[in-house]
């Protein structure tokens, strides 16, 4: 059989390429005649910059930027292609820059995305990028983007005219911006969003995914209000409609970042799409005869423009029957087969609970593997 094993990576425990290499390992302990092909993938989260290099080639520039807690240093890379600019967000500001028991109200209400925009603004100086493409997912913010877009100029005050500190619940006393947010030359910004949420509203950036980065119900509550006064200085500063700007699609995706960058003139993309594209995965699907793929949750936020939603609509399209490996799976058979995927399971069950799957995550994926081939294979 030929076999294309296209994952994510696995919320933190696994990348990419870790992924795929155990899934490998585990079916060639059932079938080593099989022609496997490892394609790594990634939507705009976590990974994005490293799946892209592996495809693309290019220079990878090392920053220091600023941390989404407490303002300490973190290291990130942009990567440069020509004269696009690649941009990961999580690499600046994500989740898994945030230890878990940090994960609480206070700091829900005080990460901040400044290193993000100091990663635009260090590929913006290079005066040979005109478009820079930005990883939006996983992140640790829900403060819309405003303090990275501070770094671009576009400092948010308070009514007497003073800065307002990082931070989204500090939005609720944003009354103007010092202006409008500028960057140099003529440089596009692309958007490569992994999810459609608004920023406002109960399927915005604070109420989905607020809680995942240690958010309560009321902590919810009051950073969506921050943000809705925040987008209405913001619409002001860039001459825009404000109901225009909370109600876009991917307005909401890396903590409200999705609407800010659209209020630069940002134009959105599917980031599963566009690694879609530049990967190769329909040219490699095109001689498969099954394919592989998974990510570290396989749930309703998977069917909303995800990387998997990606695999299968291409699988689909080839007739291939697409399998999700993912650790845990909440998609009902139906949900699943109506995106394309053939069948879905949970690395979790298979190793006998989440404990047991988390204890040797490449281990337990290869064992699910080693299992699919064996069924599969009859």
């Amino acid at each position: 059989m030929r076999i294309v094993i296209a994952p994510d990576s696995y919320g933190g425990t696994l990348s990419a390429p870790e992924a795929a290499a155990a899934i490998a390992e585990g079916w060639r302990r059932v079938a080593p005649g099989d022609e496997l092909r490892e394609l790594p993938l990634a939507d705009g989260g976590t990974g994005f910059l490293d799946v892209l290099h592996a495809v693309l080639g290019g220079q990878l520039h090392q920053v220091q930027v600023t941390g989404p807690l407490d303002g300490k240093p973190v290291d990130a890379a942009w990567l440069k292609v020509g004269d696009v600019a690649y941009i990961e967000m999580a690499q600046a500001g994500g989740l898994h820059l945030v230890p878990k028991e940090h994960r609480d109200p206070a700091r829900a209400k005080a990460a901040s995305s400044r290193g993000v925009g100091e990663l635009i603004a260090a590929a913006a100086a290079d005066s040979e990028v005109s478009r820079i493409v930005v990883g939006l997912g996983g992140s640790a913010t829900t403060d819309a983007g405003a303090a990275a877009l501070a770094v671009l100029g576009a400092v948010p005050l308070d009514e007497a005219g003073e800065p307002l500190p990082d931070g989204g619940a500090a939005l609720a006393r944003c009354a103007r911006l010092a202006g409008p947010p500028v960057l140099p030359g003529r440089v596009r910004l692309v958007l490569a969003a992994d999810v459609d949420n608004p920023l406002l509203g109960e399927h915005g950036a604070a109420a989905v995914f607020g809680p995942q980065k240690g958010a309560d119900a009321a902590t919810v509550a009051e950073l969506d209000a921050a943000l809705g006064r925040y987008a209405e200085a913001l619409a002001a500063a860039v001459h825009q409609d404000p109901a225009e700007l909370t109600t876009a699609p991917g307005g909401g995706a890396a903590g409200g970042l999705g609407a800010a960058l659209l209020a630069c003139g940002g134009e959105r993309v599917s980031g599963a799409g566009l690694v879609r594209e530049l990967s190769g995965l329909d040219a490699a699907l095109d001689s498969a005869d099954l394919v592989l793929t998974g990510e570290g949750s396989f749930d309703w936020q998977s069917l909303r423009g995800k990387l998997i939603t990606a695999v299968a609509e291409s699988a689909a399209a080839r007739g291939l029957p697409c399998l999700v490996l993912a650790g845990q799976v909440s998609v009902g058979r139906r949900e699943a087969a109506a995106a394309g995927v053939e069948a879905a399971y949970s690395v979790a069950e298979h190793a006998g609970g989440v404990d047991a799957s988390m204890a040797d995550p490449a281990g337990t994926l290869a064992a699910l593997a080693e299992d699919l081939a064996g069924q599969w294979r009859r």
